[in-house]
């Protein structure tokens, strides 16, 4: 193990809400061993980095960290599946279209209805923030919802749940030679990583494939379930939605040609004519209302199931048109729902469902041999730990300018700009190294590359285990979060290429994100941190911390 990585005692304190009782008396027992689980270094430099120095800030504060880097099968497997059992974790929320809306940062990942198999993995539970993160749900007057948002960040600030660190900047590059310039499509808050670049990138020459490369392996190519960032591009291609988010943030129709609202609570998708599978045979209304039906079916898609609770009723009122019934209104609605939820076969999946509905595991767990969905590129093959690859689908109504899409794994972030000048893959999509090695390629070759840049939608965040002492203490979130130094951390660990968080919106989202929340974090520093701890009781004995007195430590260690 890597010498920063052992278990290291330090000095120091922290602190928050007053707790005069718990300061007074003997110490309580001595915080055990905190492990903070993160993935390896060479498949992300930039998280690991950021891991170390916050190891190294934590410590400073009288406690025992010990860094442990676990390979990604393994990473998500105790993360999502197992969330009795860590302390902390380096997480992130990847950017994707759907989540320009902030309904989903705000309800999904920290309503108290998501903490046992939903996106709510830390276990955070406030009546007070479920109110709010419900509330704005709902609110259909524009400046009221933004009022109601910003107020669920302030909450959030207040009990920190999560330590937020950064939001990315996406360093994107492609080749000029391979693609008009012209074509590529920028997206806000994603970059050139989009669906409308993937379908638009026009070929200038003989090589007509769209090559990417991705930092990590997919680990699911399922309808009903997304474990990560290159699952997600996947799936957004493979299969359709009723809705697109398009370029500037907004809804549009994709797969339904049309989408009305007769009231607040009714909204009417009538199809597009001619959709098929990708076997051939057709999309029906009853496919989508499957789709819409499924999620909702026991515990069997907790990613997806919170997302389609709202709706009261989805049938099929002809051949073509699906409506669909809300129990209240939803300001969301449309991209968050219409525009997240893949449409699949009912032939295919109706029987899968139906089993998955007698088995302990749920559909998360399933794997289909070729994927078959109806979107722009159709499943050829998977390698796993090497490639994907699509080919664009010849009967789509949209079908891609590029012939094939290809996704190469290259864990080493390193060995992906070697891949770019060489021409192994075209599209520097996803990269966590040093920006200035990928700007000093494009200079040194002009005609070739072209970069582009954009703050991400998403976050990189300390999740900490709410069900597992200390951390179920705010006070001791608060403290651990005030530690954080996220300016050096964006500069040391991004290299530049990020900026600050302390919030779940992104600064990408203007018209959601508290501009001034980023300068909130309580506390704000090493010092501050020990003065919260102090004044919540926790205790410096010798280099050690102490929870406050008569707080006994009766969590098992995670091993």
């Amino acid at each position: 193990m890597n010498r920063r990585s052992v278990l290291l005692a330090a000095t120091a304190l922290t602190a928050l809400p007053r707790l005069p009782a718990l300061a007074q008396g003997a110490p309580g027992d001595p915080i055990r061993p905190l492990v903070l689980i993160t993935r390896p270094q060479a498949a992300a430099p930039a998280p690991f980095q950021a891991a170390e120095l916050i190891a190294q800030e934590w410590r400073k504060l009288g406690l025992q960290v010990e860094l442990r880097p676990l390979p990604g099968q393994q990473y998500s497997q105790v993360i999502w599946y197992e969330r009795q059992r860590w302390d902390a974790t380096m997480w992130q929320m990847v950017g994707r279209p759907e989540r320009g809306d902030p309904d989903e940062m705000v309800y999904n990942l920290l309503h108290s209805a998501n903490i046992a198999t939903g996106y709510n993995f830390v276990g955070y539970s406030n009546p007070e923030y479920d109110r709010l993160a419900e509330a704005q749900r709902g609110e259909m007057d524009m400046a009221r919802r933004q009022q109601l948002v910003r107020e669920v960040q302030e909450v959030v600030n207040r009990d920190q749940p999560y330590a937020f660190l950064v939001h990315p900047v996406n360093l994107q590059a492609f080749n000029k030679q391979v693609f008009a310039e012209g074509s590529a499509v920028n997206q806000a808050g994603l970059g050139i990583r989009n669906f409308w670049n993937w379908i638009s990138l026009q070929p200038t020459g003989r090589q007509r494939d769209i090559i990417v490369n991705s930092t990590e392996p997919v680990k699911a190519t399922n309808p009903f379930y997304v474990s990560g960032a290159p699952d997600s591009w996947v799936t957004d291609l493979v299969w359709d939605r009723l809705m697109r988010v398009g370029p500037d943030g907004l809804p549009r129709p994709w797969a339904a040609e049309t989408v009305t609202q007769p009231d607040p609570l009714t909204i009417d998708c009538v199809l597009r004519a001619g959709m098929t599978h990708h076997d051939g045979t057709p999309v029906t209304a009853e496919d989508v209302v499957f789709s819409y039906e499924a999620p909702g079916m026991g515990d069997e898609s907790p990613m997806y199931k919170p997302f389609v609770q709202n709706i009261a009723s989805v049938v099929a009122t002809n051949d073509r048109t699906v409506r669909f019934t809300l129990k209240r209104p939803d300001a969301a609605f449309r991209i968050a729902v219409l525009a997240k939820l893949n449409i699949v076969s009912k032939r295919i999946w109706a029987p899968v469902v139906a089993d998955y509905l007698n088995r302990p595991q749920n559909l998360e767990s399933h794997v289909e041999e070729r994927p078959i969905g109806s979107g722009p590129y159709r499943f050829v093959r998977s390698r796993v730990n090497e490639e994907v690859v699509l080919e664009a689908n010849p009967n789509h109504w949209s079908r891609p300018k590029a012939d094939r899409w290809i996704m190469r794994i290259i864990l080493n972030v390193e060995a992906t700009l070697g891949a770019l000048r060489r021409g192994e893959i075209n599209v520097l999509a996803d990269y966590f190294g040093d920006p200035d090695l990928v700007k000093n390629m494009a200079r040194q070759l002009p005609n070739m590359i072209a970069i582009r840049e954009e703050v991400d939608i998403g976050f990189q965040f300390v999740g900490m285990n709410l069900r597992r002492p200390p951390f179920n203490d705010p006070a001791f979130r608060r403290a651990m979060s005030a530690a954080v130094n996220r300016e050096m951390m964006a500069g040391a660990a991004w290299n530049g290429q990020a900026v600050p968080s302390n919030s779940m919106v992104s600064p990408a989202l203007a018209a959601w994100h508290d501009q001034g929340i980023a300068g909130r974090v309580p506390g704000g520093n090493l010092e501050g941190a020990r003065r919260m701890l102090q004044e919540a009781g926790y205790r410096m004995v010798g280099n050690r911390l102490h929870y406050p007195s008569g707080v006994r430590e009766t969590t098992t260690p995670y091993q």
